[in-house]
Formats: C-alpha cells, structure tokens, sequence
C-alpha cells in the first residue's frame, strides 16, 4: 500500500468516476485504474463494484475510506507544519465552533489571532458539537470549541475544558412560575418548545433537564439552526433554552434565568489527540486561553459565562 495509491482511491470514492478522479489528481485513467488495481491487490480484496455504469465502494471500500482520508490529512498536516517553519508559504488553521460560540467567543479571538499572524489563512466551519467532533477525527478541522457530553467525550480527541455557560429560556411572552418564584424547568411542561435539530448539543441538554424534572416536553417546531430557533420564538411559536448571549441582540425575545441548579454545559477546546498540531493551530488555542483569561480579569465575559 503506498501513499499515491490511498490518493488516487480516495479521489475516486468521493468523485465515484475514474475518469474525473484522474483529471483530479493529474494521471491518466488507466494509470489511474492501474494503481487502484494494484492497490486491491495488495489488500486481497476489491474496493469498488461497477454496476451499471455506476461506481459504488465495497464494503471494504467502506472500511478504508475513513482511514485513508486520515492518513492524508496526516501527511498534509506534517508538510504544512514543515513549509510553514522554513517560510516556504503561510499556514493554514481550520476552527470548529458551535453557533453561540461562532458569534460570541470565536471574533474577538479570531481577531486577536490576524493581528499577530495576518498571512495565515483562517477557516471556520459551524456546526453542532457532534458534527464537529466528526470533523475533528476525519482530520477536517485543527481546533473545535465544542460542549462537553454528559456522556464523556470520543478517546481519539483531546478535550480540555474552559469556560462554563448557563442556559436560559427564551420566550415572547413572560412564563408563569409555580407559586409566583423563581422560574425552574418543571414551568416549562406544559409550554410548546422550539427545539433544535438532532446533532444540536443544546436539544439533548433539554431533553436531558426535562426528563429529570419528570416530564416529556412536547415540541412546536423542531429541526431548526439557531437563528430559526430564535426566529420561530420571536414568532410565538413556542419557547426555547438556548445560550444568554445569543438573545443579546434581539430585543423583543424575553430572557429568564433559571432557578439554580438552572441548566449548565461545558464549553472546551477539542483536537484530535493522534495528530500533532500545527504551529498555526498552536497559536490559535493559546491565543483562545489568553483571551479567556483577559476577558474574565476585566469581567467582560459574555452573561452566564464563568472560565473554568
């Protein structure tokens, strides 16, 4: 098995034509097809079925992709990180964040970042934390600022936490709370929720919180990214638990906290703990914990958001 091979297999699986992988990777076809032959054999078994003209992956094509993909994004990594120490060109850093942390947490660190390294090239991608823990094991993403799993988190990341953020509840109209107190979960049993689509770390906190308080919640709507939950509130349509600091900006929402213990998460930084980072991503989580740090001595954290 050789490293040109597992290139032209993967360009293959994803394209599913041998004849636009090959353009891809700059070989002929049958150089191509070659190698991929070649590549099977030494495995002892296929990797692609034809079918009426169409190219599907076998079931062990299914087994290498994800490998294979981890393997180049190594040996992508291990060349950056060498170009980038002898200067030959600008670095590269990929960062994951959940919504609420995109727009609150990840600019002004983000900013901080560019004014230090402004030729380094800065991708972000957004996403629910468990979209972004796959990202970060396929080696598509540096650094990921995820919530925490009840759960525990995958042993194949290196997960350490940093700050912790309390929900609230999100409505257009004031909820009554039993016997005129503070506001607890139980309040909410008989209010139709806007719920986040599955993958949304914040829809299984909900889940999870409602289900100690000993109800089932039932949903309004459902399905939605942040800006629909917040959106479909704003409409009446139901109340949601979201972050504090995403209703900063939307003055007609009615923010309530909850009565201790409330509902918390975990926020952390995540890389994959078998890949070495590079002198970018490096930077950039140093960058992050200085921020934190100097946000929390000048109290300018975001409400509800305590450093850990």
């Amino acid at each position: 098995m050789q490293f040109h091979q597992l290139r032209y297999f993967v360009a293959v699986a994803e394209l599913r034509h041998f004849t636009q992988a090959a353009d891809l990777v700059g070989i002929t076809q049958p150089s191509l097809s070659k190698q991929v032959h070649a590549l099977e054999t030494s495995l002892g078994t296929p990797l692609f079925e034809r079918v009426r003209g169409n190219i599907a992956l076998t079931a062990a094509g299914e087994v290498l992709l994800p490998s294979a993909k981890r393997i180049l994004a190594d040996v992508e990594t291990a060349q950056r990180e060498v170009q980038e120490l002898v200067g030959l060109r600008r670095g590269r850093v990929r960062l994951g964040a959940t919504p609420s942390l995109v727009t609150s947490l990840a600019p002004p660190v983000l900013a901080r970042f560019r004014e230090a390294y402004p030729t380094v090239d800065l991708r972000v991608e957004e996403g629910g934390s468990q979209d972004l823990v796959r990202d970060l094991l396929r080696g598509d993403l540096d650094l990921a600022l995820i919530i925490m799993p009840g759960q525990g988190t995958d042993p194949g990341l290196r997960v350490d936490p940093i700050l912790r953020e309390s929900l609230v509840v999100a409505s257009l109209d004031p909820i009554p709370a039993a016997g005129g107190g503070e506001l607890r979960i139980a309040d909410l049993r008989d209010q139709p929720l806007v719920m986040f689509r599955q993958g949304y770390d914040i829809r299984d906190a909900t889940l999870e919180a409602c289900r100690a308080a000993g109800f089932e919640p039932s949903f309004a709507v459902e399905g939605g990214e942040m800006d629909a939950v917040l959106s479909f509130v704003e409409a009446g349509l139901g109340v949601a638990l979201v972050p504090g600091i995403v209703v900063a900006r939307r003055p007609r929402i009615r923010v309530t906290p909850l009565a201790p213990p409330g509902v918390r998460r975990t926020i952390a930084v995540a890389r994959r703990r078998d890949a070495v980072p590079t002198h970018a991503g490096r930077e950039l989580r140093r960058i992050l914990l200085d921020h934190i740090r100097d946000s929390s001595a000048r109290g300018n954290l975001p409400p509800g958001v305590a450093p850990l």
